[in-house]
């Protein structure tokens, strides 16, 4: 099961996004996608839902804890 480092550089490059496309999203500096994508660093909680709100993907997913992408609500 891929962890939130690989998910979130697996989703920005299937939406042909730049790393600082998805700071601006979220509202952090390039910087600090660059640090996501290599497990250095993760989002504040707003973030991850920002981020799985703009993915259409559940949280579990973008964090590793399921590979079944789908929003359970």
């Amino acid at each position: 099961m891929a962890d939130f480092s690989e998910r979130i550089k697996q989703l920005r490059a299937e939406h042909g996004l730049t790393q600082d496309a998805v700071g601006k999203i979220i509202g952090v500096k390039r910087y600090s996608v660059y640090t996501y994508e290599k497990g250095l660093n993760y989002p504040e909680v707003r973030g991850l839902i920002i981020l799985a709100d703009y993915f259409k993907v559940s949280i579990d997913y973008l964090v590793g804890r399921t590979d079944n992408p789908e929003i359970n609500r």
